[in-house]
């Protein structure tokens, strides 16, 4: 039997978990997650000094969006130990360094062993428990093997149609410690579904004996609502005890199978998220489309057939060394004459079968400064950015600072509020999402969302990029 609820441990800053996102559209996840579940979140795109946490006093995680997903291990070793650091020294009773729960990653790029060995370094003295299974989200792991929904059917993660040929991290082994392996010489196990199947006690001692068996990684399996229960009480048993030993925070590795896991083990600090009441639909909607993934082509597609003014992108002529100036001037010009005619202005890339290949990176930086030039010249109120890549580079290009949580639009992309550096930003309403997540109304239903068209929260089926 799984207790009831109890409030999460806080520190003397009110703080019950930090949290660093291997990506931006990963980090609203989270975002999304622990404030629905009555966790206020504000969620930084750099390491927050305790002075700026301190303007957020209602905040009871503190995030900060990052971009690992996307390094080599030798560009981690050198961006990361700074981030973990100034995060380990706000001291919250739960550190996640949260990855993306298709496990996408590469010894070469993105490497979550390389991120769990800095991990280690930062916060010291204990086991990283690793908790990937989402069970909301279609991502299932049992016995170490991770499986995967797509269009209503679950796959194993090394038969995925779409995981196996990820453009830059394709999955092609589905037993998460022999992928992990490949990546690090840190050691693992494993607590699986048998182990999670038996009485509070029970299971206690199985986890006691496998965290004590000196593995540095210690997986958890999380197959259904049972076993996530009894995930969520075993994190909130593993961090309540290190937190009153050593006042240290305990280090989780995982997808945001850790805050859904968590969120039937603590009782949030406010009442459950309610919609805003004072959010109305614009009169114009900026969406910048970098991704070129399936979903978002399909969303890009009936957001034109809904009236969407269309600002096409070259992304062989924006990335040009030479040219790339006078290409993304002529795409801010075409936006910006859009936006002064009326109605909602599309900037998107061309479908992947239609354009040369670009470096996503660049090519996300390009979009990021044409972004940036749009809002120099025309006010926005509202943004979407599709592509995980491109979702960061845009909002740091705006000096943008922090979100905060508006409404849940589509699992894992929902409307935030912005608040930073540039007076004309502060206040932006913006949906950062991944590629492939969203049904192809997405864009639609963001520039009507208001009291008027509520959100109505679309299929988690089709999620790989979160």
């Amino acid at each position: 039997m799984v207790s009831s609820p109890a409030a999460p441990p806080v520190n003397d800053a009110g703080l019950s978990l930090t949290y660093y996102g291997d990506d931006f559209t990963g980090s609203t996840d989270v975002l999304e997650a622990l404030t629905l579940g009555g966790i206020p979140t504000v969620l930084f795109l750099d390491v927050p000094t305790p002075e700026q946490v301190a303007h957020y006093p209602h905040a009871a995680a503190v995030g900060v969006a990052g971009i690992s997903r996307t390094m080599t291990p030798e560009q981690a070793g050198i961006e990361l130990p700074p981030v973990l650091s100034g995060l380990a020294r706000l001291r919250a009773p739960l550190f996640h360094y949260k990855v993306c729960s298709t496990f996408d990653s590469s010894p070469s790029l993105g490497s979550i062993g390389r991120a769990a060995e800095l991990v280690r370094e930062a916060f010291p003295g204990s086991p990283l428990p690793l908790v990937v299974g989402v069970p909301v989200l279609g991502r299932y792991t049992a016995f170490g093997t991770l499986f995967a929904k797509f269009r209503g059917k679950v796959y194993r993660l090394d038969r995925h149609p779409t995981m196996t040929v990820h453009p830059a991290t394709p999955m092609t082994e589905s037993d998460l410690l022999v992928h992990l392996a490949e990546q690090t010489d840190l050691s693992s196990a494993l607590v699986d579904v048998t182990d999670l199947a038996g009485d509070a006690h029970t299971v206690d001692a199985r986890v006691d004996e496998v965290m004590g068996s000196g593995a540095d990684i210690v997986l958890f399996d999380v197959l259904d609502g049972a076993s996530e229960r009894q995930v969520g009480r075993t994190l909130d048993r593993l961090v309540r005890a290190r937190f009153q030993a050593t006042g240290s925070s305990l280090a989780v590795l995982g997808s945001s199978g850790v805050e859904y896991a968590l969120r039937t083990a603590w009782r949030g600090t406010s009442p459950e998220w309610s919609p805003a009441g004072d959010v109305a639909p614009p009169s114009q909607t900026l969406v910048i489309a970098g991704s070129r993934a399936a979903a978002t082509d399909a969303q890009v597609a009936h957001a034109l057939a809904a009236g969407f003014a269309d600002v096409p992108v070259d992304p062989v002529a924006v990335t040009d060394p030479l040219t790339g100036d006078r290409a993304r001037a002529r795409v801010t010009e075409a936006a910006v004459t859009a936006l002064a005619g009326g109605g909602h202005v599309l900037v998107r890339t061309p479908p992947k079968s239609a354009s040369a290949p670009v470096d996503g990176t660049t090519l996300a930086r390009a979009l990021g400064d044409i972004a940036a030039a749009i809002g120099r010249r025309h006010p926005i109120r509202r943004l979407v950015v599709a592509g995980g890549d491109t979702s960061g580079l845009v909002a740091r290009a705006l000096g943008i600072e922090a979100l905060e949580l508006i409404a849940p639009l589509a699992p894992g992309a929902p409307l935030c509020r912005a608040s930073g550096r540039h007076r004309g930003h502060d206040g932006l309403e913006v949906c950062l999402k991944a590629g492939q997540i969203g049904e192809p109304d997405y864009f639609v239903r963001v520039a009507e969302y208001g009291p008027a068209h509520p959100s109505t929260t679309s299929s988690h089926e089709g999620r790989n990029s979160t």
